[in-house]
């Protein structure tokens, strides 16, 4: 406790026994070595509560010392917002906003467009000036368009399975060759081609051998639907109750790769032994076949499709 010894004093039996504390205390107090009184006690307690007090404020005030992970992170978020005010100010809070201003702007180089031909006005967005002349004469002559003719539903039905890890443009112009390879679609020839004449269509027209393979037993199923409901076109019309599924989209995203109704029909020709008929192949089939009416709202083929189908009707 202190570093002198503290003072000793003998008892009665003559041995050496510690001093009285009030001795003891007032020795340390004039040695120097008694440092505090119980003045200074009660001096001290006040300022305990008030520095608890400023202890108590300053947690409600976080400050981060400047170089700290913290202060950095603080410092990083305040400018990300600094630069998201200024894109939003500049550039518009969408992506749709951006490009309506572009297309609201007139542009210096574009070419103008054809004024006697009112559909290449405002054709479907994913025809543009880039596209293949064979695909934008495909959009607007045929896609859409409904087809009840057997030999040609057929034809679209094995092209739609073609486009598979492919495109439209590429599979438009190797549509003579299909053509030639299954004998113009004619259900009854393909249906009986020989496990050697596929081979031989395979590496003639440089088709996918499990393509050709897919096309044959595609044939003898549509056999199977004649002898069951009479024609190929009546049991895929029977699906949408022979009347087109009229959609209205206005923007291209907005048309699904598949519906509820293309895999319905796709369980049930899968069912029936059908190949390469999943259900966006099938919607992509829906398409070409006119049993939907895809085209945006802003391209005149909408207009002039469901007119096409009113007049089957009648």
């Amino acid at each position: 406790m202190c570093s002198s010894k503290a003072k000793l004093v003998s008892n009665a039996n003559g041995g050496a026994v510690r001093a009285p504390l009030s001795e003891r205390r007032n020795n340390a107090d004039a040695s120097g070595l008694f440092l505090r009184s119980k003045a200074a006690d009660d001096e001290q307690k006040p300022r305990s509560k008030s520095l608890s007090k400023s202890k108590s404020f300053s947690y409600g005030v976080v400050e981060y010392e400047a170089g700290s992970i913290a202060a950095a992170r603080r410092e990083e978020v305040a400018s990300f917002h600094e630069r998201r005010k200024m894109r939003i100010a500049h550039y518009g809070r969408t992506a749709a906003a951006v490009a309506a201003a572009v297309a609201a702007k007139p542009s210096k180089t574009a070419a103008p467009a054809p004024q006697g031909n009112h559909v290449s006005d405002k054709r479907c967005t994913f025809i543009t000036s880039n596209s293949d002349p064979i695909y934008v004469a495909y959009h607007d002559q045929e896609w859409g368009v409904p087809v009840h003719n057997d030999e040609m539903l057929f034809e679209l039905l094995v092209l739609t399975g073609g486009q598979v890890g492919s495109d439209w443009t590429a599979v438009l112009k190797k549509r003579q060759d299909f053509r030639d390879a299954f004998s113009g679609f004619n259900v009854e020839v393909v249906a009986k081609y020989s496990e050697k004449k596929m081979i031989a269509i395979s590496s003639q027209y440089r088709i996918e051998l499990s393509h050709v393979r897919g096309a044959v037993d595609n044939a003898k199923r549509i056999l199977q639907i004649w002898d069951e409901v009479g024609s190929l076109d009546k049991y895929l019309w029977g699906f949408v109750n022979d009347k087109a599924i009229a959609t209205s989209y206005k923007l291209i995203n907005k048309i699904p790769v598949k519906t509820s109704k293309s895999e319905t029909i796709s369980k049930d020709m899968v069912r029936r032994g059908f190949r390469q008929v999943g259900p966006t192949v099938i919607h992509s089939f829906m398409q070409a076949a006119g049993l939907t009416n895809d085209h945006l709202l802003t391209c005149p083929r909408h207009s002039q499709i469901l007119h096409l189908h009113s007049l089957h009707q009648n």
